[in-house]
């Protein structure tokens, strides 16, 4: 009875290590994030992580073997999906942990923002709120196929590469929020400083659309519509 005990103990424990080896590359970790922003075919993905396609494809296949990914196969394509939102939920709460208990986070944020104007940032209520008195404008510059995904009711989707493109687009007289990815992103920060330096007023939202969703805020999909 003992011994069935043990194998009972070392079988469980074994599954919840897998999901915790499967986490335990950083690119993995971000290859996640990026997913939990809309779904993805492996050569974007291995674009937006730095990474070679094959590479991206071994670590892609981790996460796929823990079971924290989805995939679909278009031709010559292979599609990628978050399992499901639970996965997403999982990651804020790794990060949280990381930010709880690793100051090491907090100095290499602090560092990178040093020197850094402009970032002030701006809560989820009054944003809210301004947004539906008119008051500002809210951008989406992650790539259009995220904001397609899900984002912020109300906002437009300026990818922040198309920025400049739209810039005569934008009143003067009217605060610009910009947001991306969550905290650890830096399209909003990049968007912020490039506003900022033309003369527009421009604050950055840290949250994300999954830490929005995960917040009880509601949440608009292709061009319109909230869920």
């Amino acid at each position: 009875m003992e011994n069935d005990n043990r194998r009972y103990k070392d079988a469980t424990y074994e599954q919840f290590a897998r999901i915790g080896k499967a986490l335990s590359s950083p690119k993995r970790v971000e290859l996640l994030d990026l997913l939990s922003q809309g779904e993805r075919t492996v050569e974007v993905l291995a674009k937006e992580a730095g990474l070679t396609v094959a590479n991206a494809s071994q670590h892609l296949h981790v996460l796929h073997a823990a079971r924290l990914v989805e995939t679909e196969k278009e031709g010559l394509f292979v599609t990628y999906r978050i399992a499901d939102e639970t996965v997403s939920e999982f990651l804020l709460t790794l990060m949280g942990l990381a930010e709880t208990r690793l100051a090491e986070l907090e100095q290499i944020t602090r560092l990178f923002l040093e020197g850094r104007e402009g970032l002030e940032g701006i809560d989820r209520e009054t944003l809210i709120e301004r947004v539906n008195k008119g008051e500002v404008t809210v951008l989406d510059v992650r790539p259009v196929e995220e904001y397609s995904a899900g984002h912020i009711p109300g906002a437009i989707s300026v990818p922040l590469k198309e920025l400049e493109a739209h810039l005569s687009e934008l009143s003067g007289d009217q605060e610009i929020v910009a947001y991306c990815r969550g905290p650890y992103c830096v399209l909003a920060i990049q968007a912020v400083e490039f506003l900022r330096a033309r003369g527009l007023r421009a604050l950055r939202l840290e949250d994300g659309i999954i830490e929005w969703r995960t917040h009880g805020f509601p949440v608009a999909y292709g061009e319109e519509g909230v869920d």
